[in-house]
């Protein structure tokens, strides 16, 4: 044999594919052969069927909707499907959540967000056997619309939400189809915690909902959730609105640090660098200082800390609040706790529907607050905490387990679990805090605690050029960059003070849940970017 020939041959031997290889090749044919002959079987049996089945247009996948025509056709939602809708033929747009096939019938349970209902596709003079079959083999989350009657039932439907009726279906179409597939299970993401472990069911773990969150947000329990958060977003406007306040908008890309400190984004800002805003602090008291008395506003705020606990987001929702006063800070503090507690009582008499969904998931006492609020000092705080043995100097800040469990010295003592803890030491607290006047190592600060985990932090703040000047200086921070901001002081300031509460803790906390990426819909930590 030629070199040439040598060289040939050992080529075609490092090309032929492995044992291995050929095996994988021959099980990927297999597979496309199958599909092939599914799909040609599900065609001739349309086929074969089309003639003899006298529901083929009561059934069926139609076009992709584009916008091609407008029906005139009302869609019912299925929270409104009551007994006083019995003996009704309505249509309705929902998702199939499970579906099992028994003998000449299918029982389907449709849902449409937290709400769902039992519906049954029965052969019978409105439905053949090929329109059942169609039905039962249509995959979970899909939707569909479907034309059908309400039937009272005489037994409650105690799986559905929709308890006292169930529909007989007449039509059915689907809208867009799911793939066969789903990454997760549904009724494994609102099994109830612990009940899985017991009898060996799936249950579903943080970080897989949270890759798959599309999915983990259509769960009741997340349908409720942030329905509920929805809800105290709203609230907190109207009952501020009602008060007298403005809804402000302030910047997210900012020349320095908000709060002086290093936990901060950095982004590159044309030929420069700029901050992602730690807090709309400085831009509410501008505009305290630009006569606006009493503002709010609802929006981003970014922590870059490397914090990796159950309360802890680099991005949250604040709700953030800054009002002038007349002789005292505590009427500022006034002015939020009965915000707060207007908010509780809303979600209360609006949102028990949600409340329940999410208790039967996660159960929890039921959230206890006092009118007027309960407000103790710090020292106060400190001297309970010490009785209980634990060591903590005057001037320290209020460790996380030093935190919870004043909580529940707190609720043990006077029965809540919203309560303010006032004047904190001042090393702890922002630059801008106001000194107390009467004992320079603490200042006319305050927190504000849901079951023992801080929700809001706020103060006096100084609102004197000097002496903000001075507070800059020993927080080391560049007066150059905070120039605008000391400026605003410089002529005329009204006394004033506010605080910034975090929308998802207020959730988490109020529903009794242990993590707060459970009420951030897309949560944002140090190991988290995606979805």
């Amino acid at each position: 044999m030629t070199k040439d020939g040598v060289q040939g041959a050992v080529e075609e031997a490092d090309q032929a594919p492995s044992k291995k290889g050929l095996k994988k090749q021959q099980k990927e044919a297999e597979k496309v052969a199958k599909k092939a002959e599914k799909q040609a079987k599900l065609a001739a049996d349309q086929h074969s069927t089309d003639d003899d089945d006298f529901a083929k247009d009561r059934y069926g996948v139609p076009p992709m909707v584009q916008s091609q025509q407008k029906l005139d056709r009302g869609l019912v939602r299925v929270q409104e499907l009551t007994p006083e809708k019995a003996g009704r033929l309505i249509w309705v747009r929902a998702r199939i959540h499970t579906s099992r096939a028994k003998g000449k019938q299918c029982f389907l349970v449709l849902r449409q967000q937290q709400f769902n209902v039992q519906a049954l596709v029965a052969v019978g003079e409105r439905a053949s056997k090929q329109m059942v079959k169609f039905a039962a083999n249509i995959n979970k989350e899909s939707i569909v619309d479907v034309e059908a009657v309400v039937r009272k039932v005489e037994q409650k439907i105690e799986s559905c939400s929709q308890q006292d009726v169930e529909l007989h279906i007449e039509r059915i179409f689907v809208i867009s189809q799911a793939e066969p597939r789903l990454p997760l299970q549904l009724e494994d993401c609102v099994r109830p915690e612990g009940e899985g472990d017991e009898d060996g069911r799936a249950t579903v773990n943080q970080d897989t909902r949270l890759d798959n969150r599309v999915i983990d947000l259509r769960t009741t329990t997340s349908q409720a959730i942030f329905r509920l958060q929805s809800g105290v977003c709203q609230l907190f406007r109207d009952t501020l609105t009602n008060k007298g306040f403005v809804e402000i908008q302030t910047p997210k890309i900012i020349s320095a640090a908000s709060e002086g400190g290093a936990n901060v984004f950095t982004v590159s800002y044309f030929k420069t660098s700029a901050y992602l805003a730690q807090s709309p602090q400085l831009y509410k008291q501008m505009c305290i200082c630009a006569d606006f008395d009493k503002v709010f506003c609802v929006g981003p705020v970014f922590r870059a800390e490397d914090s990796n606990t159950h309360r802890h987001l680099t991005e949250f929702v604040g709700l953030d609040i800054e009002l002038t006063f007349n002789y005292h800070y505590h009427e500022v503090i006034e002015s939020i706790t009965d915000t707060m507690v207007q908010i509780f009582k809303g979600l209360g008499d609006k949102f028990q529907t949600e409340i329940q969904t999410v208790g039967k998931q996660y159960p929890s006492e039921k959230f206890k607050f006092l009118e007027p609020t309960l407000r103790l000092e710090y020292r106060e705080g400190v001297a309970m905490l010490r009785e209980a043995g634990v060591e903590m100097g005057d001037e320290e800040d209020l460790s996380t387990p030093n935190e919870k469990l004043l909580g529940r010295l707190v609720k043990e003592k006077y029965d809540t679990d919203f309560y303010v803890l006032d004047k904190y030491p001042l090393a702890v607290r922002p630059f801008y805090t106001m000194p107390d006047p009467n004992d320079k190592k603490y200042s006319n600060s305050y927190d504000m605690f849901m079951r023992g985990e801080e929700i809001l932090s706020g103060a006096q703040r100084i609102h004197d050029a000097q002496l903000l000047t001075e507070r800059a200086i020993y927080h080391n921070i560049d007066l150059e960059k905070i120039k605008s901001y000391i400026d605003a002081f410089r002529y005329g300031a009204p006394p004033h003070g506010g605080g910034g509460i975090g929308l998802e803790r207020v959730c988490m906390l109020y529903l009794g849940l242990h993590n707060v990426r459970q009420t951030s819909m897309f949560p944002r930590d140090p190991k988290r970017l995606t979805p």
